[in-house]
């Protein structure tokens, strides 16, 4: 095998030597250390915006990465769970499942292994080439896209209010100044959610080693346990359910013939949208 093949088949080989040099083994440990750090809690977030228990988020970040890391063609791909992925996978598999049940996170393990096949097989055939030809108005509008999908999914989380998942923008806009005129949100959430904002924005100029986004996340979460002490209404704020400490068990897609006619249409859907993203 020639050397550019073997850089090919093996990316890991071109970088490796660079381990070499003094330093480098040092600030990639802690740019690691930082991602990792980051990625708890986005993790989490994009897990429960595509309906899956939050565990599955902190899986999606771990073993992606490593095989990226290892096997993937370029240092810039996105490679870990991402909003418009997340949000795409609400909208394609809510109507076939309830979010979070096991008939539903069966149905999203079988999609991804899908996608991942269908992509290697797209990879191996030179079809990437094609995909850098994609117009850059085409990314724009599929970015402002997502960014109305986030706004839309976390109306309700934001204010309290029950709106069902994979609910229309139209429907969600109608249902919150519904909720908002007969007093049915809850003021206290959006209090928790403001803090946690604030706290994001004033860590951030003032400490560029520790990440704004945990910060965040431990002062809003240090807020509602002081906040719930003394106001009990707080206690009532729904909280995210228990994270495993290890990884699941391994267990292969069903792939039988109704499972496949099923995820037909949003195999196909999250393929060019997984390619075009990455």
């Amino acid at each position: 095998m020639s050397l550019n093949s073997r850089f090919i088949f093996l990316p890991f080989l071109r970088w490796l030597p660079e381990y070499q040099r003094p330093g480098v083994v040092r600030t990639d440990l802690l740019a690691g250390l930082t991602g990792a750090i980051v990625v708890l809690p986005q993790g989490i977030a994009f897990a429960l915006l595509a309906g899956m228990p939050p565990h599955y988020g902190l899986y999606a970040a771990m073993v992606p990465c490593i095989i990226a890391a290892l096997f993937g063609s370029s240092r810039l791909m996105v490679t870990g769970p991402a909003n418009a992925i997340s949000l795409t996978t609400m909208a394609l598999i809510a109507p076939l499942a309830i979010p979070e049940s096991q008939h539903y996170v069966a149905l999203v393990l079988t999609l991804s292994f899908l996608i991942g096949a269908i992509q290697i097989a797209l990879g191996l055939g030179g079809a990437g080439k094609w995909v850098e030809k994609v117009p850059h108005s085409v990314i724009v509008g599929f970015t402002a896209g997502a960014a109305v999908l986030i706004i839309n999914s976390q109306v309700g989380t934001l204010l309290g209010i029950d709106i069902e998942r994979g609910t229309k923008v139209i429907d969600t806009i109608s249902k919150t100044f519904t909720s908002i005129q007969h007093g049915q949100w809850r003021p206290e959430v959006l209090l928790l959610v403001l803090i946690t904002l604030v706290a994001m924005r004033l860590w951030k100029p003032l400490n560029k080693w520790v990440p704004a986004m945990l910060v965040a996340v431990i002062v809003g979460s240090v807020a509602l346990l002081v906040l719930e002490k003394y106001f009990p209404v707080f206690d009532q704020i729904r909280r995210v359910s228990a994270i495993p400490g290890a990884l699941p068990p391994l267990s292969f897609p069903q792939l039988t013939l109704d499972h496949l006619q099923l995820l037909f249409g949003p195999v196909l859907v999250m393929t060019l949208l997984a390619s075009t993203e990455a």
